[in-house]
């Protein structure tokens, strides 16, 4: 029995107490859905839920009266063992085995689909992640945000919502004029310019650009600055874009629109979003340049959108390209931001009210902290290709894409990590990636070996038989998975389901060595056997989905 039959279960049992006039209870204050809960210590029984607590003072009982009537109608239903009431009116509910162990041949027969639900559908969710400036590789804080964010796009997609994975190419702007004087130093043997980018990857991508102008006729020495410095912008920043999505791609990661910042200016969105504020009442002009009145919704102080000078201030942009992804659809927007943008919330907040958004609604900001590369026991600080910070390219070398992934997603964002570089590249259960993986590589193996003792899935399915402590815990744990995936999706927190994968895999590992799937020498294969071999099987099915969310393979052999 699911959580979710469960939840139904109660609901009939409600139902059918205030239909006979046992609760003296409207039928329309009853939820939806009834929530259940593992309860902390097993011996309370398989679930509880505070159901009778929250609806007895509606009805005028005591919490614990209304619990007796619904627990004694609980208790006939199917599957339910026994349901006990503690404290003030606490319901744990106790299954019969049969009805715990059927779980494991529904979730074969589900496969992929397990952990899955249409709870999003109808929902179109723009989440922009990692959107690093084309100046040089994605730095370490970046790359968190491509393993983050894509396992967000997967779990929200899980739940049903249509989810565009959007990267924002910060192509107009200062950085972008520092990054042009920086290829044009190093394509002309000088030194890294003041406020200029060096590492060798500058130096690789000036060459670059020096091989297309040959392959063009074009002579960058006969250029005038300007018109060098130019001629090293443009294809400077598309070389350095490729390489960007290339970087993302053998990362695993994939974006569904690469946005550019230049098209918000260029084709006037910029100007428009201005003007729609303008006519709902919160532009103003003061000081010789034109003002949004964010205070009103919150923000610290009004903002500059358009300078004295008649240039847009920095802010303009975000004004647009909110804009534009409501325009294009989006019911939630996301945006995913650094640990140094956290000044950015409430202005970007105060937009989506000025436009008669909801805050937190319709857009939602999620700020990530910094990354810590540890090894040898040592900081590790400096890049062999960017000279400066770390990149997205170092950690895959050092520990392999899976091992990266993992690691940079098993954490919430809003909490510094120290990555361990020498533990992740072991291959022992301190590795956490391993370890997980190691649990679907052995449930593939048992199966091999079932497969070659002649223990096969069939109809001689007996849940009853799963009866051993270890397979209650076991088929526990694979209970929780949707509400794991549930819960991950719907509070942004994908490190959920990587825990909850940790945790799947010691209770596997547990039932391993407790109990046995092919028999021993000289034994027949009993029914037990062939039940046990569902819930491997379905141990190993669960293991897949999880580690698919976090974009993460999950071999067969180890």
């Amino acid at each position: 029995m699911t959580p979710e039959e469960l939840s139904h279960a109660l609901h009939t049992a409600l139902t059918a107490a205030i239909n006979d006039g046992a609760l003296p209870l409207p039928l329309d204050q009853l939820p939806e859905s009834i929530h259940v809960e593992r309860p902390r210590q097993r011996e309370h029984g398989d679930w509880a839920t505070n159901i009778a607590m929250q609806l007895a003072k509606k009805a005028g009982m005591a919490p614990r009266q209304f619990a007796e009537v619904l627990a004694q109608r609980l208790g006939q239903a199917s599957g339910v063992a026994r349901v006990d009431i503690a404290g003030p009116g606490f319901l744990n509910i106790v299954l019969d085995k049969a009805a715990a162990g059927e779980l494991a041949r529904s979730i074969v027969q589900a496969g992929s689909g397990y952990g899955r639900s249409t709870a999003r559908a109808g929902r179109s969710i723009n989440l922009e992640f990692v959107s690093a400036n084309p100046t040089g590789p994605i730095h370490i804080g970046g790359t968190r945000w491509a393993a983050v964010g894509d396992s967000l796009a997967r779990i929200l997609s899980a739940t049903g919502a249509d989810v565009t994975r959007e990267y924002y190419f910060n192509d107009h702007g200062a950085q972008i004029d520092r990054f042009a004087r920086s290829l044009l130093a190093a394509a002309r043997g000088q030194a890294v310019p003041e406020d200029g980018y060096g590492g060798q990857y500058i130096h690789d991508i000036a060459a670059a650009v020096l091989r297309l102008a040959e392959a063009e006729g074009v002579d960058t020495t006969a250029l005038g600055d300007a018109d060098a410095q130019e001629f090293f912008r443009a294809r400077g920043v598309d070389l350095m874009f490729e390489e960007i999505k290339e970087s993302l791609h053998n990362f695993g990661v994939e974006f569904d629109v690469f946005f550019h910042e230049n098209h918000l200016y260029e084709t006037g969105q910029v100007e428009r979003a201005i003007a729609r504020l303008r006519e709902l009442g919160h532009i103003f002009e003061s000081e010789g340049a034109t003002w949004l009145r964010t205070t009103d919704f919150g923000d610290d102080k009004d903002r500059v959108v358009l300078k004295s000078d008649g240039d847009a201030a920095y802010i303009a942009g975000d004004i647009a390209y909110y804009l534009d992804k409501r325009e294009r659809g989006a019911d939630e927007v996301v945006m995913m931001l650094g640990a140094d943008h956290h000044g950015y919330i409430g202005r970007l907040m105060a937009v989506c009210a000025a436009f008669g958004d909801t805050p937190h609604k319709n857009l939602e900001v999620l700020i990530g902290q910094m990354v810590n590369l540890v090894k040898d026991g040592e900081p590790l600080r400096m890049s062999k290709r960017a000279g400066t910070v770390v990149t997205l390219e170092d950690l895959v070398e050092i520990v392999g894409v899976d091992a990266a992934r993992y690691s940079l997603a098993r954490s919430s964002v809003d909490q510094s990590i120290d990555i361990d570089l020498d533990v992740l590249a072991k291959a022992s259960n301190e590795n956490p990636v391993f370890y997980v993986q190691y649990a679907h590589a052995r449930t593939a193996n048992v199966a091999r070996n079932a497969e070659a003792a002649g223990v096969r899935r069939d109809d001689a399915f007996d849940p009853s038989t799963l009866d051993h402590a270890t397979e209650t815990e076991l088929l526990g744990r694979l209970t929780e998975f949707p509400r794991i995936v549930e819960q991950a999706a719907q509070l942004r927190e994908q490190h959920r389901v990587a825990r909850y994968a940790e945790a799947l895999a010691g209770a596997y590992h547990k039932w391993y060595g407790e109990c046995r799937v092919t028999p021993l020498s000289g034994e027949s294969v009993t029914d037990q056997h062939r039940t046990r071999l569902w819930l491997n099987d379905a141990t190993g099915q669960v293991l897949r989905n999880a580690l698919d969310l976090l974009g993460v393979s999950a071999p067969e052999r180890m």
